[in-house]
């Protein structure tokens, strides 16, 4: 690896200074937040819910666990979560970005979700929580915008109590070259002239667009699960791999 590559790491399909990438990405999210739950909805046809269901069965989430929802943004995990795990738990929803932090405590607090919540701005990279002090990690459809995406696993790994559990809900590679063709047409070619109609910013859905084809395939980050320390991971594809739920156990 020479030095310049070091150095350097994707934002989209742009090589940008690693030290820049973070705010680069704030840049989107803070643009895109107030639209957010209602662009999940057009992008995906509805079906994120669906995934994010799937994921919320798979947790094995139960009364008076301690979770931790990373990325998790308007909070759509967190509110489920904080049902699940009722007054002895706590669900704590962690996002680097302010913008979206704000978005998700008026949500669910206007739902009248107040008492097993706690917000935290937090960098994945750096998670500031104790050793050992989570039963179940969530993180979904954030891992991708992490500038070391390693770092980010070791650092939940160390926060996850033995027993407990990570999983990672993120768009991934389509299984098929068919499916994989209609997908970036759509991602390329429509998905920004609607982030332009509806958020009124090509610009930020273009690069999330791009942002999910730089992400690792399914094999690749099973891989860095168990670099981490990660054991028992497995995935799951979803609507034939255009999404993926990576798991994996702390023991």
């Amino acid at each position: 690896m020479d030095n310049a590559t070091e150095h350097t790491t994707h934002f989209g399909f742009k090589q940008v200074d690693k030290g820049q990438k973070a705010s680069l990405v704030a840049n989107v999210f803070d643009s895109v937040a107030a639209k957010y739950d209602v662009m999940n909805d057009l992008m995906s046809m509805g079906v994120h819910r669906l995934w994010k269901r799937f994921t919320i069965d798979c947790s094995g989430v139960r009364a008076g666990n301690k979770v931790l929802d990373i990325a998790g943004g308007t909070g759509d995990l967190t509110a489920k979560f904080s049902r699940l795990v009722g007054p002895t738990g706590r669900v704590t929803l962690a996002d680097i970005n302010l913008s979206m932090l704000k978005v998700g405590r008026d949500k669910l607090r206007d739902r009248g979700l107040v008492s097993n919540i706690d917000y935290v701005q937090a960098d994945a990279e750096a998670l500031p929580f104790p050793d050992n002090h989570f039963d179940v990690v969530t993180m979904a459809f954030g891992l991708r915008n992490v500038t070391e995406k390693q770092n980010a696993l070791n650092s939940i790994y160390r926060v996850l109590k033995p027993g407990g559990r990570l999983l990672v809900l993120e768009f991934s590679k389509p299984t098929s070259e068919q499916l994989s063709k209609l997908y970036d047409m759509y991602s390329f070619h429509i998905l920004p002239k609607m982030g332009q109609l509806v958020a009124n910013d090509a610009e930020s859905y273009q690069y999330l667009a791009e942002s999910i084809r730089m992400h690792p395939d399914q094999e690749t980050l099973k891989g860095m699960f168990e670099q981490a320390g990660f054991e028992q991971c497995d995935y799951q594809n979803l609507t034939g791999g255009i999404v993926a739920l990576h798991r994996g156990y702390k023991f």
